[in-house]
């Protein structure tokens, strides 16, 4: 009888223990999926609700460089974006277990309350941070990029241009020796940084790469087939750069540059003298001849030859027609304020297309004025 009770008890507790192995799994298993879940779960019900969206919403959390897996989970568990730190630490010994490449990456995320654990974990180890985009246009100038930068928050304009002083030539031997400034060497692009790194620096250090890579080669292939140097083919395409607007004249417009420089013909490019006075003139406001006639080592009217640095950023096709610029007998140019240009031979020409240009604005304004004083004035 004692022997049935025994094996009695045996049964029961063989019974028990796998019952009780179950219902610990089961509550791991609950646990588990309760704090690696989002903090906050959106519902078609709630999405609509100024809380929950208000609660949505990314949170920006700056991870420095040589912060341990642990501390991170802390952080984020103080910052509403995991439940846990206990399973942020079991999460990243499984993340070890598996042998993944990489690691957690400092930098600064933007992560959600309404991603699971792994995902946050996943986004960490991937290194996707925050990334800031700028887009600087062909023919920009320093000023104008320093400006621009200053009123996207990222950094002074005077710490731009202080830093675009500064010519990295260790880093990139090929740039003109003597330069003041790197103006024109700044490739005109859209770009993308980590937010932590937007400094006067990392700007200009990927601009200055992205020169390298896209306009340098292009210089380096046709290097025989031109008399320029580097620093002359830049400055000429900053010129182009500032003058054409219509793709298709390009060429032109750098062959009649081409042929004043062959014949030592000034230049009389209006861009050069508005960076030299640092002013940009406008249809109804175009240069007086005060200006024009104004000393500056950039007055294309009064010196012979290429100002001494460039004007502005050029792009590829302002780059490629500097190099390859169309022959032509042209020697003057007049913009007819539509984007498109005249282009004349001789002087007694060119100043016969800018009367034509000159008296069909006028005529314009005109009727334009004549129009409004026929226009009913509204009684108040």
């Amino acid at each position: 009888m004692k022997a049935v009770q025994r094996i009695s008890k045996w049964s029961f507790y063989l019974l028990l223990l796998p019952a009780a192995l179950g219902l610990s799994a089961w509550q791991g298993w609950a646990w588990w999926s309760w704090a690696s879940a989002p903090p906050l779960t959106v519902t078609s019900s709630t999405s609509n609700s100024a809380p929950a969206a208000a609660t949505s919403k990314a949170v920006r959390i700056q991870i420095p460089p040589g912060t341990p897996a642990q501390q991170i989970g802390r952080d984020l568990e103080g910052a509403g974006l995991i439940r846990s730190a206990t399973a942020w630490d079991l999460w990243t010994r499984w993340l070890s277990l598996q042998n993944r490449q990489g690691g957690f990456q400092a930098g600064t995320y933007e992560l959600s309350p309404a991603q699971p654990l792994p995902a946050i974990a996943d986004k960490i180890w991937a290194g996707e941070v925050v990334q800031a985009s700028f887009t600087i246009p062909e023919g920009w100038s320093l000023q104008q990029m320093a400006a621009y930068f200053e009123s996207q928050g990222f950094f002074k304009a005077q710490e731009f241009l202080t830093a675009a002083s500064q010519i990295p030539q260790n880093q990139y031997a090929w740039l003109p020796p003597g330069l003041p400034h790197l103006e024109g060497f700044l490739y005109p692009d859209t770009y993308q940084l980590s937010d932590g790194q937007i400094t006067p620096q990392a700007v200009l250090e990927q601009m200055l790469n992205r020169f390298e890579q896209v306009a340098l080669p292009l210089y380096q292939q046709n290097q025989q087939q031109t008399k320029l140097s580097l620093l002359e083919w830049v400055t000429l395409a900053s010129i182009v750069e500032r003058e054409a607007v219509i793709s298709a004249e390009r060429p032109r417009i750098s062959g009649v540059f081409t042929q004043r420089l062959q014949q030592g013909i000034p230049l009389g490019a209006d861009p050069t003298v508005e960076y030299g006075l640092g002013i940009q003139q406008t249809p109804d406001q175009p240069l007086t001849l005060a200006q024009v006639n104004t000393a500056s080592p950039y007055n294309t009217y009064l010196n012979a030859g290429l100002p001494p640095t460039p004007i502005g950023s050029p792009g590829l096709a302002s780059l490629e027609a500097a190099l390859k610029p169309e022959k032509t007998e042209y020697l003057y140019f007049v913009a007819r304020y539509d984007g498109t240009h005249v282009f004349s031979r001789t002087l007694a020409e060119h100043e016969a297309a800018q009367a034509q240009i000159q008296d069909g604005r006028a005529a314009v304004r005109n009727a334009e004025a004549e129009n409004a004083s026929k226009t009913p004035q509204k009684r108040e």
